[in-house]
């Protein structure tokens, strides 16, 4: 079993959070998971053969999400009545009150449900690498061909086709999903820009078909179930991406992107991308990754430029480890060297810009 004080640990401060990023129900909810775990009772018995880290495995947003994909998909009807949506004023005592004797039910199927890890494919992420994909587009003047890593059910992939609103600053776009955070420092350059995508392409090891209404309902479970807007913008994208018909590949990113990289077009500019991808492969994966960037960087040209635009933890180039700050960070070839564009956190609900 692993060590008490860690889970108990991690509740609080994925509780803290949630709270930061404007979740005061699943920060609720996560305080229960930590008393209830500590009280013996049946979260106890769920995360009892739990061997991972529950910091990075995120275990409590895989029980947040178990119960809310129970209220999804009328599992759980007693457990639904309570919860946000369903009330004008949800109380966590009334959800526990239905929450604790349902988990304490279904321990099999939960334990089940929790070994895959969450994955939300938040689409305002890409309102942080706009900047990024603006500034090619306007420097190269040439055809992109798009290459997202870790892309989940692909929603992303449309990032042109997004309506941006940074407050003090529009870009219109062809759909009608909005994306808007506060955005705080100058405007993105070349708001003007028109890129050209000549190709789109995308990989996740465990992607979501959004056809699937079984596979769509999972992935909706682990948006919070009190971020009305979160989960309206979740619903526009996924629609737009199946009328798009956005494919994500089945494949380990390492060999896809080694695959990739070795037959990219002669002509034209391969830009890898991803957002909150690189805190779940091995490090040895990341390493190797960024290997096959950097040799095909050396390789790129002036008429087939490679560029890597990517919104990551700031710990993993070297910042605060406890901290759950994000920065996206541009690097182009031939020649240039990385830069931050801006920081921000894991939902964006605000842009730093420098």
């Amino acid at each position: 079993m692993l060590d008490e004080t860690r889970i108990l640990d991690h509740f609080t401060e994925q509780a803290r959070w949630c709270e930061d990023l404007g979740s005061p129900f699943t920060a609720a909810l996560l305080r229960k998971f930590a008393e209830d775990f500590e009280a013996n009772g049946p979260v106890a018995d769920i995360c009892a053969d739990w061997t991972g880290n529950p910091r990075k495995d995120a275990l409590g947003l895989r029980l947040a999400g178990a119960l809310h994909h129970a209220v999804l998909t009328n599992a759980a009807p007693a457990l639904a009545a309570t919860y946000p949506g369903h009330l004008a004023e949800w109380k966590m005592e009334a959800v526990w009150a239905e929450a604790q004797p349902w988990l304490a039910a279904h321990i099999p199927d939960i334990r089940t449900f929790i070994k895959s890890p969450p994955q939300t494919n938040e689409t305002r992420r890409s309102i942080a690498l706009l900047p990024g994909f603006l500034e090619l587009a306007a420097t190269y003047r040439m055809p992109m061909h798009l290459l997202e890593l870790g892309a989940s059910a692909g929603l992303n992939q449309n990032w042109d086709r997004f309506t941006y609103d940074g407050g003090t600053w529009q870009r219109p776009g062809a759909s009608d999903v909005t994306i808007s955070t506060i955005w705080n420092g100058p405007e993105p350059a070349h708001l003007d820009a028109a890129p050209v995508i000549a190709s789109r392409a995308a990989c996740d090891l465990n992607p979501i078909d959004l056809t699937n209404e079984a596979a769509f309902l999972r992935l909706k479970s682990y948006t919070w179930p009190d971020q009305a807007g979160r989960l309206a913008r979740l619903d526009a994208a996924a629609e737009l991406a199946r009328h798009m018909g956005v494919r994500v590949e089945q494949a380990d990113a390492v060999d896809w992107l080694a695959q990739k990289l070795t037959k990219r077009p002669s002509e034209g500019l391969t830009v890898i991308y991803h957002s909150v991808f690189l805190v779940y492969p091995s490090k040895e994966d990341v390493a190797r990754m960024k290997r096959l960037i950097e040799e095909a960087g050396a390789a790129a040209t002036e008429t087939a430029p490679l560029a890597w635009l990517c919104f990551e933890p700031e710990s993993l180039f070297g910042g605060d480890r406890a901290s759950p700050r994000m920065q996206t960070r541009l690097q182009v070839w031939p020649g240039g060297e990385p830069r931050i564009l801006n920081e921000s956190d894991g939902h964006v609900t605000y842009v730093d810009m420098p």
